[in-house]
């Protein structure tokens, strides 16, 4: 099995959990209400977090790997790393619609890497700035969903769980 191979599936992987949660949001009386929960102040809520893994594949999956705009430019600045939570909540289906486009734009624009593309580091943007290997960033991507999809998970059991 390639790394790529390997990478796709964690990805997969990651993603079917995240769903998970966002499908349990979903169930419940008032899922925008849900989403808009903070666990304390000045602390992210639900929306913040999912939307902020769907913006920042996006920004990956096009700019940062590939020299491309991304979609959602009115996304961008909200859940971007660095961005302030907003009360603007989104509905469920609009943290779908972003989850899974940034998904398949990720997934179109790795068959553009070969296994020596991933011990290089790009001429130019974010990743040469950081000194980040291909393969560098794509580890990243798998990090950086599993820790804001724990960050999700946890704030929704704390508020099923509040008093």
């Amino acid at each position: 099995m390639s790394l790529l191979t390997c990478i796709k599936d964690i990805w997969e992987f990651n993603r079917s959990r995240t769903l998970a949660t966002l499908d349990d949001i979903a169930k419940q009386s008032d899922p925008t209400a849900l989403l808009g929960w903070r666990p304390g102040p000045g602390r992210a809520h639900i929306c913040w977090q999912l939307m902020h893994i769907g913006v920042t594949e996006e920004l990956f999956a096009t700019e940062r790997l590939f020299g491309k705009t991304p979609s959602f430019s009115e996304l961008v600045p909200r859940f971007k790393g660095g961005s302030t939570p907003d009360d603007n909540i989104l509905k469920v289906d609009q943290i779908y619609e972003v989850l899974n486009a940034s998904r398949q734009h990720l997934l179109e624009g790795l068959p553009q890497l070969t296994e020596a593309d991933l011990n290089r580091i790009p001429e130019s943007g974010l990743l040469k700035d950081r000194g980040w290997t291909f393969a560098r960033a794509l580890q990243i991507i798998n990090w950086h969903e599993a820790h804001h999809q724990g960050q999700a998970h946890i704030t929704l059991n704390l508020w099923k769980n509040r008093t």
